[in-house]
């Protein structure tokens, strides 16, 4: 407890007589008057009770939900209790990678961890030690395969339309050409529009599989086109797919980003997220933010020190591709810690659960007239059409306790993941009965 008791009279006085005055007033001589704070107008303190019933106060003016059905970018999982009791270590109560290697070698390992996690999830080469969040990563990824004679990139239009805003701010700042091709009808990417918008200006193609609307989209042949055209091809992904479906390396992206809450972060009323960022070998030296890597002291003992920092902003300056200079550091732990406790058959079971449950819950919807609004493969999300005005729907089970899924202009979007048992998806059956 010493680090949170502030001095006593012995220690202050001590202090002042080490710097050769007789008082703070004497110490703070050089501020005028008027500029001085004698006190701070902060009420008297509480006991740790009053203290505890107030913030269950705040608390409860929460709204809270028994059920949730709603994704769109941010999913409610199980977080084994070992994710908790790792973050919650002082040692880690950081957002920042450490420059001292010398003292910060257990930070560094666990980064190190973290970006060998996600390169065998993605099937890329390298990763950084993350960015802010997924949407920060679409963006910087697109950044990175800027140059001279390229400065233009597409979007499919069926990525999270937060993520489309973030990159179109990215590329207004940088006067970067920004093509937004349209979902089609089904609510897939529209690969004969995104062809006829490559040309010789534009340095990369941005596709999201699973895509904001659920849907698993071919990025094989999107990653080919690119190609073909010169460009590379940035995938967004969600992590948790990856334990069932094909990883952005098998794919044959170029990058690939996404955002990590669902690594054992909670929902927390949106942040703080994780940005995950990874790339092929052939990328490493545009990669933005931080890199950890693996090296050997003067001993010969294994050892982690920050790598590659010559690409880095706060060394080339204006030249830098990137501005990123820290990163989600606690975060990306939480999403070790989540992967190490899983391993690898237990992100396919979180997987194949959520891709079930979903499934089921599809189904269900649709005898009560909630219609797919597209016959494409999905993954734990979905969109429908609905019965009833979307706003009455999501009003009346939310005096249920149920979350429903998101209004969407055409419908709802639902979502489902291992949580969302056969039992909580039969009471909301029963729940719309009622609407």
């Amino acid at each position: 407890m010493g680090s949170y008791i502030p001095a006593d009279t012995r220690e202050t006085d001590a202090m002042l007589d080490a710097v050769g005055v007789a008082s703070f007033d004497e110490l703070y001589r050089q501020v005028p008057p008027e500029a001085r704070i004698d006190h701070l107008d902060i009420a008297p303190g509480v006991s740790e009770i009053e203290a505890l019933a107030h913030m269950e106060q705040l608390a409860e003016r929460n709204t809270r939900f028994a059920s949730v059905f709603r994704g769109a970018g941010a999913y409610r999982h199980y977080i084994p209790a070992i994710v908790r009791t790792v973050t919650a270590k002082e040692e880690f109560l950081t957002a920042y990678t450490p420059y001292q290697a010398e003292i910060s070698q257990g930070v560094l390992q666990s980064i190190f961890e973290y970006q060998t996690q996600v390169c065998e999830l993605t099937g890329m080469d390298v990763s950084n030690a993350s960015v802010y969040d997924g949407a920060t990563a679409a963006a910087e990824g697109l950044l990175m395969c800027l140059d001279r004679r390229r400065d233009a990139v597409v979007v499919s239009g069926t990525a999270h339309p937060q993520t489309i805003e973030t990159i179109r701010t990215y590329c207004a700042s940088r006067k970067v050409s920004c093509t937004v091709v349209a979902a089609t009808a089904d609510l897939s990417t529209d690969a004969a529009g995104i062809a006829a918008a490559l040309d010789a200006t534009v340095a990369a193609v941005y596709v999201q599989s699973p895509n904001y609307y659920g849907i698993i989209e071919d990025v094989g042949a999107l990653a080919e086109a690119a190609h073909g055209a010169g460009a590379k091809l940035v995938q967004g992904f969600n992590p948790i797919s990856l334990g069932l479906i094909r990883t952005p390396g098998e794919h044959g992206a170029d990058i690939a980003v996404g955002e990590g809450q669902c690594l054992g972060l909670p929902l927390g009323f949106g942040g703080p997220y994780l940005g995950i960022m990874c790339a092929d070998k052939g990328m490493v030296r545009k990669l933005p933010g931080r890199i950890v890597g693996e090296t050997a002291d003067a001993d010969g003992r294994r050892a982690f020190v920050l790598t590659l920092q010559a690409r880095e902003q706060h060394i080339r300056r204006e030249k830098a591709s990137s501005n990123i200079c820290s990163n989600e550091a606690l975060c990306a732990m939480a999403a070790s810690a989540y992967l190490a406790a899983l391993g690898d058959a237990g992100l396919a079971r979180v997987a194949e659960l959520s891709y079930a449950h979903a499934h089921y819950l599809a189904d269900r919807l649709g005898e009560m007239g909630f219609a797919l609004l597209s016959d494409k493969p999905f993954f734990n999300e979905f969109a429908t059409s609905c019965p009833k005005d979307a706003a009455i729907i999501e009003e009346a089970l939310a005096e249920r306790g149920i979350l429903s899924g998101l209004p969407l202009p055409e419908g709802m979007l639902w979502c489902a993941t291992e949580l969302n048992t056969k039992i909580e998806i039969d009471a909301l059956i029963d729940a719309l009965r009622e609407v």
